[in-house]
């Protein structure tokens, strides 16, 4: 079903650059990916995506719920983070991809615990997004006050 959703993240055109709905896709798989990388899918974490993707995209609870089931499951079928990662930073500028880690945090700490797999995966995700070290610190502090 998303064989041609990932061929795309994997390979994009010639400009590189994604339909806005793929990017919003993928933005909301690597949202689902981190809030499962502990191995429990919390409720919590649940809320905080539809939550993030009803603020960054002005969406009505019903297309959120939509849209992460869809993101759910293209998560489910997406054999690695890379895919993700790479159609966002080609997609978004530097500063978004500043904001994108913001949202990687907070769906990392709404269960209220740090657990060591998904601060792995944040940072590897910072990394492949090309987020400096020290702004992806940062970017935790902040979701860290914020809660």
């Amino acid at each position: 079903m998303f064989a041609d959703l990932l061929k795309r993240l994997t390979q994009p055109g010639p400009d590189r650059s994604l339909p806005a709905e793929d990017a919003r896709l993928a933005l909301s798989a690597l949202l689902v990916r981190i809030a499962r990388a502990d191995g429990d899918y919390a409720a919590e974490e649940v809320h905080r995506i539809d939550r993030i993707l009803m603020q960054r995209y002005g969406l009505s609870p019903h297309t959120v719920i939509a849209l992460r089931k869809e993101a759910e499951a293209l998560e489910s079928e997406a054999p690695d983070t890379v895919r993700f990662t790479r159609a966002i930073k080609d997609a978004v500028p530097y500063e978004d991809r500043v904001a994108v880690i913001e949202a990687l945090w907070l769906v990392a700490l709404a269960d209220g615990a740090r657990d060591g797999a998904e601060d792995a995966l944040v940072r590897m995700v910072s990394s492949m997004l090309g987020v400096s070290d020290q702004d992806s610190a940062m970017a935790r502090q902040r979701m860290q006050a914020r809660g």
